[in-house]
């Protein structure tokens, strides 16, 4: 039989995660990593609801859901089913993501959120781990070609709605007081009849507009001469990159000198090779390995468009057969919705897997598919599998509505008992 788990214990063990915060001075350990220790402490990761709530938080990194920023979704975790939900997704150098999450605090549960690093050798490398009070967190996103996950999960035997979105946006500031420039050409342009290509983003403006710090620091070079005439160095604080400003017609500031963001460095201009062009700006970065595309550092945030106003059924069915990565499923299957984002829901089949389906692919369920009796007596399973726990039992003759499929068992509701059985004890299989 099912583990019951004490009242009074879980009681505890959940009023005193409730304040769970990130990475302090007092611990290295994440909020999870701290609730994790909790279980452990109490004797719950060996039940069989501990160890479902371990591994679906690994399982959350080793096979994500692949989303495109800018990305949001509303969700909701279900208490019966220990569950974590992780999103894969790329960005690019420069970028700064903002990661929003709303909870219903009507619903009082905490829940964990974690960005990490995908590795070439599948590894997960943790970045950032939220304060669970916060309802916002950012990211700069220091690589190129990097594969993120974020990964979400509530505490055990806790329910709670939330809406997530993750923006895209600048990670410094536009180099153009009052952000009046226009960027009329990128990076990568060829330059010279291809001898060489555009290191930077040209943004063109009105002669003598202030060129402005980007970023708090100070100014590595100020040069005059080559290709760029009059041109600004400046390293902003804690980075390691430093911006470029050229064709400059003035420079204001002298190396050395400590700037903040929005201080003016020079006024825009066409010297250097530019001097046959209109007035603008050739603004570049420069890292450890060489220039990068600035585009990225200064571009306008993007968020996701809203998304359908939907209340999560507690159940859908496949409408027809179904591709998932490694093998068909079957038309009439029964899923559990975790999300829905602007294209449809990412559920979970019986077997655990997750999906993601378009809306037209699957209905919720409002009707059974039929009714029927029961010719033997029937046990109801908590899952599809010969490994479940068994929640009750159904006598024979008692009138039972199927719901779903999966496999050699049916989803069923008989009066109040719900759950899994096997397909020989239900009549007309």
């Amino acid at each position: 039989m099912k583990n019951i788990i004490p009242a009074i214990l879980l009681a505890a063990i959940i009023g005193s995660s409730c304040n769970s915060s990130s990475i302090n001075i007092f611990s290295n350990k994440t909020p999870h990593e701290k609730y994790a220790d909790k279980l452990e402490d109490n004797g719950l990761e060996k039940t069989p609801e501990g160890r479902q709530w371990l591994a679906a938080s690994a399982a959350a990194l080793r096979t994500p859901q692949a989303i495109q920023l800018p990305y949001r979704h509303s969700g909701l975790f279900p208490a019966d089913n220990p569950l974590a939900l992780g999103l894969s997704f790329t960005a690019k150098q420069g970028e700064r993501l903002t990661f929003a999450l709303t909870k219903n605090k009507a619903m009082n549960f905490v829940l964990y959120a974690e960005l990490y690093k995908q590795e070439a050798n599948g590894a997960a490398t943790l970045l950032h781990a939220a304060d669970t009070a916060a309802t916002e967190f950012s990211y700069d996103v220091t690589e190129e070609g990097v594969a993120y996950i974020l990964k979400l999960q509530p505490q055990l035997f806790r329910s709670g709605s939330y809406d997530l979105s993750i923006a895209v946006g600048p990670s410094i500031g536009f180099p153009i007081a009052g952000g009046k420039g226009s960027v009329g050409s990128f990076w990568g342009a060829v330059r010279d009849a291809g001898k060489r290509s555009h290191e930077g983003i040209d943004i063109f403006a009105s002669k003598r507009t202030p060129a402005i710090a980007a970023a708090d620091g100070h100014i590595t070079g100020v040069r005059d001469g080559g290709i760029g005439g009059k041109t600004v160095w400046l390293r902003p604080a804690d980075k390691n990159y430093t911006l470029y400003y050229a064709h400059l017609d003035e420079q204001l500031v002298q190396e050395g000198q400590s700037v903040k963001r929005g201080d003016t460095v020079g006024l825009v201009g066409n010297t250097g090779n530019a001097k046959y062009t209109p007035s603008h700006l050739h603004f570049g970065i420069y890292g450890n390995g060489g220039a990068v595309d600035p585009y990225p550092f200064v571009s306008k945030q993007k968020t996701a468009s809203g998304i359908p106003d939907k209340k999560l059924p507690n159940h859908l069915r496949l409408l027809k057969d179904y591709k998932a990565t490694d093998a068909v499923v079957k038309r009439n299957t029964l899923l559990v919705p975790l999300a829905y984002n602007s294209k449809g829901y990412i559920a979970v089949l019986p077997d655990g897997r997750m999906v993601q389906t378009s809306f037209a692919l699957v209905q919720s369920v409002v009707k059974p598919l039929k009714k029927t009796k029961a010719i033997a007596q029937a046990f109801v399973f908590n899952a599809p599998a010969k490994e479940a726990s068994t929640k009750s039992t159904i006598q024979p003759g008692a009138s039972v509505s199927v719901l779903g499929y999966f496999n050699e068992y049916v989803f069923v509701q008989a009066g109040e008992k719900e759950g899994w059985v096997l397909e020989s004890a239900i009549n007309g299989y």
